[in-house]
């Protein structure tokens, strides 16, 4: 973050503008707005500033800049169409320790002006830090269709409700699920077809059901999706900014945290193989006792709770200690990390069916049943089959795969880190070894990888991350990037 957003509260705060013409015009304005004191300094004023003038917290001091106009002020806007003026304001104002901005010329700000969009008390500000303005106000727009106007009551409304609110609900954690139930009612939607009188037994009502449900706790289990944080559903986005604490595993990036509530408590119960972790014993124990505690906790995981996500396992002991949850499904890794690659999972010309399977059985014993995933016409989907790829390509061959059956290697799909490395069946561990081919991966077998070369269109932030592998005349394996 090259800069830091902050809100001034510029009442009677002594600003000036540089400059008379239609810049200047816009900049007094916005200031004007703010309810500042405005000192225009120019030798002539454009009409529109001319007329402005009958304004009371407005001056106009006709002349050329000089240092010793602005010596007093505590924030200078430079409107100038003149490069060494605006200079010369700027190394006054860094020297004397004035906010100054000139207008266009980046390297002569110490703040710039957003764009903004009003709905007062709420303000919504975006800022290219100077370098696309066009493409900030683009962003206002499309953002001013997504804020109704009603907004202004609501927030109006909720500030002369908030010691109402804190009398009413002692806790810091109660005040919250008191406010995440209000902006999410009906009432607070249509908060201006309200009549005044009406609003506070709307209001009323609300406090009176929060305070039935305010000491029981609930777990959401969140699909994160494969990587991609555009990825994530709308549900789990909403369940992400509404949770108290957020259980998260390895898998689940940084940059999809960050789109979670900050406020948030944040705990990692991430598993690896070959790494201590949490057993999931301890996890099923964690996420009853803290909705138990009266917390909203989302159990965030990567790809799909329900798919190889041991979401079943998390959730049985709810339902037997008779806690509330519900389950946000997501795209899940194979879907995903296929698409990015650019690999049908069923095609009506080579697979019209798909397996899911996991490399990662419960028990060290146990197996998948490979006579009926080894079928013809269909994509196999291996999930956590990395360290076991020897005997999946063994059993697989034993049971009529062919041992040059294409193989794809997705790794970090759908990130900008993804890499595609395709192989065959029977050099499935050693190709593995050759490319250091680390988790998160995911195995896709079947004639579709072929197409991968044809249909991928994703491209990852570094190119050389695409690398294949094939077999040459001798059978032995051949690279090629």
């Amino acid at each position: 973050m090259q800069q830091f957003p902050i809100f001034l509260n510029l009442n009677n705060f002594p600003c000036a503008v540089v400059g008379g013409g239609d810049v200047a015009f816009r900049k007094v304005s916005a200031l004007l707005k703010a309810q500042a004191t405005v000192e225009i300094i120019a030798p002539e004023l454009c009409p529109e500033l001319a007329e402005l003038l009958e304004e009371d917290a407005l001056s106009w001091n006709q002349a050329h800049y000089s240092p010793e106009l602005i010596q007093n002020k505590r924030l200078v806007v430079a409107a100038t169409d003149n490069s060494q003026v605006n200079s010369e304001i700027f190394t006054y104002c860094e020297a004397n320790r004035i906010l100054i901005n000139t207008v266009d010329q980046p390297e002569f700000c110490r703040y710039t002006t957003p764009s903004i969009i009003d709905r007062s008390p709420i303000l919504i500000a975006i800022s290219s830090g100077g370098n696309a303005p066009v493409l900030a106000r683009r962003l206002r727009a499309k953002i001013e269709t997504l804020v109704p106007q009603s907004t202004k009551v609501l927030a109006e409304f909720s500030g002369q409700i908030r010691e109402q609110v804190k009398a009413k609900f002692t806790s810091f954690k109660a005040r919250r699920h008191f406010w995440e139930r209000f902006f999410n009612s009906s009432f607070a939607s249509n908060i201006d077809k309200y009549p005044n009188d009406k609003r506070q037994a709307a209001l009323q009502q609300l406090m009176n059901e929060e305070s039935q449900q305010t000491s029981n706790g609930e777990v959401w289990l969140v699909g994160a999706g494969p990587g991609d944080p555009e990825l994530l559903t709308l549900k789990a986005m909403q369940k992400m900014q509404q949770a108290d604490v957020i259980f998260y595993d390895r898998l689940v990036s940084k940059d999809i945290l960050d789109l979670a509530r900050k406020d948030a408590e944040f705990i990692c119960v991430g598993k690896q193989k070959g790494y201590h972790s949490i057993p999931q014993e301890n996890i099923n124990d964690l996420l009853v006792e803290y909705a138990e505690k009266g917390y909203k906790v989302c159990r965030l995981k990567g790809g799909d709770p329900f798919i190889f996500g041991r979401g079943g396992e998390e959730i049985e002991p709810l339902v037997a200690k008779q806690i509330h949850f519900q389950v946000v499904p997501a795209v899940t890794a194979a879907s995903g990390c296929s698409a990015y690659a650019g690999i049908p999972l069923t095609h009506r010309d080579y697979a019209q069916s798909v397996t899911f399977v996991t490399g990662h059985c419960r028990n060290s014993g146990e197996h998948p049943n490979w006579q009926t995933i080894a079928q013809p016409n269909q994509t196999i989907v291996i999930y956590m089959g990395l360290s076991q790829s020897g005997e999946i390509s063994q059993r697989l061959i034993s049971h009529g795969i062919r041992p040059d059956m294409p193989v794809a290697l997705v790794e970090k799909g759908s990130t900008p880190e993804q890499r595609v490395v395709t192989t065959t069946l029977s050099t499935l561990s050693d190709t593995i070894e050759h490319e250091k081919v680390k988790s998160p991966a995911l195995i896709i077998v079947g004639e579709v990888v072929a197409l991968h070369n044809k249909l991928n269109w994703y491209q990852s932030a570094n190119l050389s991350n695409l690398s294949f592998a094939e077999l040459n005349s001798d059978g032995q394996i051949k690279y090629r990037s």
